[in-house]
Order: C-alpha cells, then structure tokens, then sequence
C-alpha cells in the first residue's frame, strides 16, 4: 500500500470536508498563511494539495484573491445535519482566534496579557489545596459544584448588590458552558433568541446548534436599541435576551442605567429571560450597573468566569438565578458532564478565601485603567474613530482609517506581524461587511503598531 504525501493527506481532509458541506460552494479555502498556521504543513505542502484540489475540480483559483469551492460532488454518505452545518463558520473562526503565532502581536486577543495574571501564583495555590482533604480529589464533586466555593461566589455577588444564597449558584466549565447550559434548558429548534449586534460570537455558534433564530439586536455606546428591541417584542416571542451589562465584547461599552431599568421592565412585561454575561465583571467597578442586579435574579440569569481574571486553563464559571432554575440547570448539568472540576474549583475557593485576589484584581484595574487611557490616545492621534471611550475596559471598537470592511486590514497588518479582530465575527450575520475591529488595549501603545495604522 503506497503511502500518501502530507499534501495528498491534506488534499483528502479538505476534499471530504467540501463533499460533507463544511466547505460550500462559493467558499474561499484559508489563505496559505493560515493554512500554515491551522495545518503545521510547509508553504510547499499546502500548495501542492491546493493544485490537487484545483486538478480534481473542486476548487478554482481566483488571481490574487485565493482558492474558492466550486459545486460539491454528490456523496453517497449521509448528509450532514444541518444544524452542525451552520454552526462550522462560527467554529472556522474560533479556530483561527486560538491560533497563536509567536511573531504575531495578539491584538485581536479576547485575554489579558499573561503578565497581567502570573502574580496569582496558582502554584502555591495548588499545594495548598493539596494538602487538605485531598481524597475528594478522587470522586465526583456536587453537582451545583463545590459548596465552599459557591459560599464566596454568594459573598462576590452580593459586593454587585445581588442577593442570592449558594443554593442559587451552579459552577460550570467557564462562561462558554454556562452559556451552553442556559441554552439547552431554554431552547428548542425554531425558537427566537434576542441577541447583541455586534456581540459575542462564540455564543452565535451554539445557538446556530441549537437550531435558534436569532434576532440582533443593534449594540449602542449606552446598550442595546430598545426601539428595535420593542419592534421584535411585539412582532415575536423570544424566550431569552443574551446581553453583557458592562464591558461589552466587543465594543467595550457599558449600559445606561436608564436602559438598565427598562430592560427589566420589557422582561417582566413581555415574560423573556435577560442572561447577563458578566464574564468581564474583575475589570470594573463592583458599583457598575447590572440588569441582574436591578431584578434580583426575578427575569435575569448571571453567569460569571475567572477565565480572564484568573486562568483560562481552570475553566471555572457559575450561573446564579433562581432556586427553580439552578436546581434543573444542575440536573442537566450532572446528565451531561457528570460534574465540574472539584481540583479547579476548590483551587478558585483558596483564592477567592484570601486578601490576595482583591489585591490582584486592584492591580488588574489599575493596569488597565493605564493601558485604556494610552490606547484612546493612540487611536486619536491616528484620527481612528471610537465607538465607546470607557475608562478602563479590555476592548475598544474602532475604525481605521477609511477601510469599509475591517477584512482588509486584517490582511494589510498580517505581514507586519499584528492580529486583529475584523468586525464582521461578531455580527450573527458574519457574511456581513464592517468596518470596525475589536482591539485589546493591553497590545495598543506600540510605536511600530502606531505607524503602521497612520497609513493603513
């Protein structure tokens, strides 16, 4: 049996994926830099399965503007659902945020930079957990997660005035499974689902699952558009509201407590869930405004993480609401994943217990009080435009210059070694054309990062 080339291997995995549908018709195949940089293959290899795929018809090569599917073949294999087929643009995309090059200036990164967090010392943290009961490492933990820990989390909450007890808490795998969790519980293929334009985008993939429609809701610099939100409201029937309180992703923006206030009142009007993703919620003030915080958990569910704050690689969240609510979440929770990390979740317990983390997170805010005044400065002096200008905030959204679509110069900055969020990831439309792009403020006062947008 002859054995096949890594550009013949390469050439049957993108084959099979255009014959399934990952790859439709009119799809442009990646670029051969982020082939190089997704596959780990040579400039050479990637080629080669390109020209392979070009001589079996199944791509074409457009000059200067890469390689495009052309009409799929029939397969004899079943079709692939149709959900998961519309989720795949949303998890090309994660792909390629996860990607990270060495040489490249992570500018478009959602975390902080790794210095910003290496003061926790989670080695001390993980022996001390170590030594104590350390045979319930062994086992399963609870199923709304460890019980010390959802004590502190009821202690963090009521410092954002909501008032909850650890029986209304249920940890999770990070903000994305709470997410996941709320989902699952709440909706069924065909149901609408409020959502923010531009918004996370993570989340418009696991609804695109989940078989929702999804109904964007415009992002204003003081929250969402209540006109059109009313519009949908009397025109449908969603179940859920997905919204970020404060330091929106992407914008950065912070809601009015004016839109906060009718929030609540639309939710208990119109009876819908508002889930607030607070995952950004150790970068502000514990005083900013919530809409879980003005109904007490009634119509809202909060989800939080330390994914940002503390470790990624913990992956611990939480989503707290309603006894009812928690105590189903945690049922499905249990069915499907058995339990949380009781190691990373006992880990967060030590920490959250000790003076040490209010301490880190004055720091954390501090710097990026530093880094937001220091990019807002930098984006002004190259005449970009700003969306939001926040005090302190991991993200800004800004135009360039006068590009249109935000793609542009994503693949003018590549060469000279910066990353960007384009704007269009983050709309539930991602075919879309914007303008804007999301910018991590940690990454923005770079002199050679300055002169290059000076003349994009």
């Amino acid at each position: 049996m002859l054995r096949l080339t890594l550009a013949q291997k390469l050439a049957n995995t993108l084959a099979e994926q255009i014959t399934n549908g990952t790859y439709r018709e009119g799809d442009r195949l990646p670029s051969l830099r982020e082939s190089i940089s997704l596959f780990g293959y040579s400039k050479n290899t990637v080629i080669n399965a390109y020209e392979q795929l070009a001589s079996q018809g199944l791509v074409e090569a457009r000059h200067g503007l890469g390689f495009f599917v052309k009409q799929a073949p029939v397969s004899n294999e079943p079709e692939e659902p149709q959900p998961y087929a519309r989720a795949m643009d949303t998890i090309w995309l994660m792909r390629q945020q996860f990607v990270r090059e060495p040489s490249q200036s992570p500018l478009g990164e959602g975390f902080p930079p790794v210095d910003w967090l290496m003061d926790m010392r989670l080695d001390k943290f993980t022996r001390q957990v170590m030594r104590t009961e350390v045979t319930t490492l062994f086992r399963y933990g609870n199923r709304l997660g460890n019980a010390s820990l959802r004590q502190h989390l009821a202690q963090k909450l009521a410092s954002y005035s909501i008032a909850v007890k650890p029986r209304q808490i249920v940890t999770t795998h990070g903000a994305n499974h709470a997410l996941d969790l709320i989902i699952r519980r709440f909706i069924a293929a065909g149901d609408s689902v409020l959502v923010e334009d531009p918004g996370y985008y993570p989340l418009f993939g696991k609804l695109q699952l989940q078989g929702a429609r999804m109904l964007p809701v415009p992002r204003l610099p003081d929250g969402p558009d209540l006109e059109v939100l009313e519009r949908f409201l009397r025109l449908e029937r969603p179940k859920l509201f997905f919204l970020q309180s404060v330091g929106h992703n992407p914008t950065g923006s912070d809601i009015s407590p004016s839109k906060a206030h009718r929030l609540v009142q639309l939710a208990q009007e119109h009876n819908f869930i508002l889930v607030d993703d607070d995952a950004m919620a150790d970068f502000k003030p514990a005083s900013a405004i919530k809409v879980s915080a003005l109904d007490q958990l009634e119509n809202s569910l909060y989800v939080g993480s330390f994914s940002k704050s503390i470790s990624a690689a913990l992956r611990v969240g939480f989503i707290a609401g309603s006894k009812e609510v928690i105590d189903e979440l945690g049922d499905l929770k249990m069915l499907l994943h058995t339990s949380s990390s009781e190691f990373s979740e006992r880990i967060v317990d030590v920490i959250l217990a000790e003076g040490h983390f209010l301490r880190h997170l004055i720091r954390l805010q501090e710097r990026l009080k530093t880094a937001t005044e220091a990019g807002l400065q930098m984006l002004d002096e190259i005449g970009a435009q700003v969306f939001f200008r926040p005090e302190q905030s991991l993200y800004l959204w800004a135009r360039i210059g006068r590009i249109d679509d935000a793609r542009e110069l994503t693949r003018q900055l590549l060469p000279k070694g910066f990353m960007i969020a384009p704007g269009h990831i983050f709309s539930p439309e991602q075919s879309g054309v914007n303008p804007w792009t999301r910018l991590n403020v940690a990454y923005l006062n770079d002199p050679l990062l300055k002169a290059v947008l000076s003349n994009p």
